[in-house]
């Protein structure tokens, strides 16, 4: 399967390659570079969406129209996993995904974004990703994936909480629950040391899982709750402000395809890129206070972030942290978040 996935990429860089290359020709008239940006969110309203068309209609005008931009708005492939491996093959030129992925390919850095607790507030999690922390992790991305994956921008869906058939205070209260986690080694390990049971089961399967009863308990972002309509569900209608990781999302491309371009599309793609990163970003915040607002006149049970003792939540993060840092070298990284204010 990786062989021919492998083959269908190299095809596919070649031939993007000489379509632009045949459009460069002095007597040629100039031909489109096509690509494919998806995610797997189907929702109009999905920050990933707007950000999306925003990335679409800015390449398109600073290019001239000569880059085209179809979106597919979780029409490619409702799991990440899927996602990721539609861009090997070359049926995706842009994905947005989880970090989570990497790990099993043998980057394991990459989980430091998705650690509890990591990230004190959304003005926190901006200065890092868009620092110095955020520029030396792309690199490792980069050179660690033989240059398969090159991040293009850190998107957010802002910050996710628990919801669930109960509410949650405090980590007693999670004893016991089966609840859909991330599948990342670092945030079973929280949700389990909290006393649940954590699970990974693919987004496609959610609904059914929360509407079947196979599980007690999920945690998202409001936005994400809202959209899809697990707060309407008896296993979640309670919501509760535990803030435990504000999201990071990969904007990423191929980086054989990038590096097949020439310099000018290469900075059209930059400039795209960066231009959409800031606009998902403001929807994705504007859209938490909106989500959060909707979902409560649909009759969800909120239990505020004050009301969450988030200090013992971060006791049990910091070890987890700790313990990954030393695990995957990355202790300076962690220094780095830490003391970053």
């Amino acid at each position: 399967m990786k062989k021919i996935a492998a083959v269908a990429r190299a095809l596919t860089i070649a031939v993007v390659s000489l379509l632009w290359l045949a459009g460069c020709r002095k007597d040629a008239a100039p031909r489109q570079l096509p690509l494919i940006f998806a995610h797997n969110q189907k929702s109009v309203l999905n920050p990933y969406s707007y950000g999306s068309h925003a990335f679409k209609e800015k390449i398109g005008e600073i290019s001239g129209g000569t880059i085209s931009v179809e979106c597919m708005n979780g029409t490619l492939a409702e799991d990440e996993d899927e996602l990721v491996k539609k861009m090997q093959m070359g049926a995706a030129s842009i994905v947005v995904v989880s970090p989570g992925f990497m790990a099993s390919l043998g980057i394991p850095e990459v989980d430091m974004l998705s650690l509890p607790y990591l990230f004190e507030s959304a003005d926190h999690w901006k200065k890092n990703v868009d620092g110095q922390f955020g520029k030396e992790l792309s690199e490792i991305v980069r050179e660690r994936s033989g240059n398969h994956f090159r991040i293009l921008g850190y998107w957010s869906a802002s910050v996710r909480n628990y919801y669930g058939k109960k509410a949650v205070r405090a980590p007693e209260d999670l004893a016991g629950l089966r609840i859909r986690t991330q599948p990342s080694t670092p945030q079973m390990q929280f949700w389990k040391e909290c006393g649940a049971e954590p699970s990974v089961i693919p987004w496609s399967e959610m609904e059914k899982s929360l509407e079947k009863e196979l599980i007690d308990a999920a945690e998202n972002d409001y936005t994400n709750i809202l959209l899809n309509g697990h707060h309407k569900m008896k296993n979640g209608t309670f919501i509760s402000e535990t803030n435990h990781d504000f999201t990071t999302r990969f904007l990423l491309m191929d980086g054989a395809l990038y590096d097949s371009l020439s310099a000018q599309q290469k900075a059209w793609i930059d400039e795209a890129a960066q231009y959409a990163t800031e606009l998902e970003r403001e929807r994705a915040f504007e859209m938490e206070s909106i989500s959060k607002w909707q979902v409560t006149e649909d009759g969800a049970t909120i239990t505020e972030r004050n009301e969450v003792d988030i200090g013992k939540f971060t006791a049990i993060a910091v070890p987890i942290q700790d313990d990954f840092a030393e695990r995957t070298g990355t202790e300076r990284l962690l220094r780095m978040v830490r003391g970053t204010k």
